[in-house]
């Protein structure tokens, strides 16, 4: 089975006439069977303000304390992901919903204790991913780590694009693909950039250019591309984009 192609799903790109799970389901189909890796931000939102839990970000990363914790599993682990797993099966493929904590899969620290109980990936171990794919079935990860613990791993909120990265890496990926709202990354004239090297994305985030949530997409990007895979930033709300593309978004390479 050749390398795999790793798609990150960001939900603010899943519109009544999206195509991209039709389209994952066409790529497994066809014997290139993807691994897909999902957050659920805006879903932890709601559900969060429906409790009157407070959402607080830093750095682009959500301040996940003892009580959102429970309630982002949840969301991340349950609904959101079951949602994308019923939606690809009824493309006609066969997907399989896990997190990182499934198989642990990928182990963390503590990223940060101004954070909570967020999570920065350490170590992965694929072992479940790559058996499920070779059995011709799509994994779907959500966005939940682990940190080893005394008596149980404690469970911990990581980035999505982070852990795309991270998994890509691990799985050796022909490529990663970001499904966002955006068309690209833009540089300071507003206009997307066809491609980004290491330093100049460093640059760009020094400056302010790249801020917000675009900061930790654009890190995953770089750790991606230093263990020597392509990474492509597209716009997901255009049609078939994961079917057609070449040409479109930001594209970062490896040396």
């Amino acid at each position: 089975m050749s390398a795999p192609l790793v798609i990150k799903i960001g939900g603010s790109t899943l519109g009544s006439a999206d195509t991209t799970f039709a389209d994952v389901a066409t790529l497994a189909k066809s014997g290139d069977v993807p691994i897909v890796v999902h957050g659920g931000g805006a879903e932890a939102s709601r559900w969060l303000e429906a409790m009157n839990i407070p959402s607080r970000f830093e750095r682009g990363l959500r301040v996940t304390d003892a009580q959102a914790l429970p309630v982002v599993v949840a969301v991340f682990s349950g609904l959101v992901n079951k949602r994308i797993v019923a939606a690809i099966n009824a493309a006609g493929a066969s997907a399989v919903g896990l997190s990182g904590a499934d198989g642990r899969l990928l182990e963390c620290r503590l990223a940060d204790p101004a954070l909570g109980f967020v999570g920065e990936p350490i170590a992965a171990h694929p072992a479940a991913v790559l058996a499920l794919r070779e059995a011709g079935i799509i994994p779907v990860i959500s966005s939940i780590g682990w940190v080893p613990g005394d008596t149980a791993d404690q469970l911990v909120n990581v980035n999505a694009d982070t852990i795309a990265g991270y998994v890509a890496r691990s799985v050796g990926a022909r490529q990663l693909v970001f499904l966002t709202d955006v068309e690209g990354v833009r540089g300071p004239a507003g206009t997307v950039l066809p491609t980004l090297t290491e330093s100049e994305s460093r640059a760009l985030i020094a400056d302010g250019t790249i801020a917000g949530g675009m900061i930790p997409k654009v890190e995953a990007c770089l750790g991606a591309v230093a263990m020597g895979v392509a990474v492509q930033v597209v716009d997901g709300r255009q049609p078939h984009m994961l079917l057609d593309l070449a040409g479109n978004g930001t594209l970062f390479q490896p040396a």
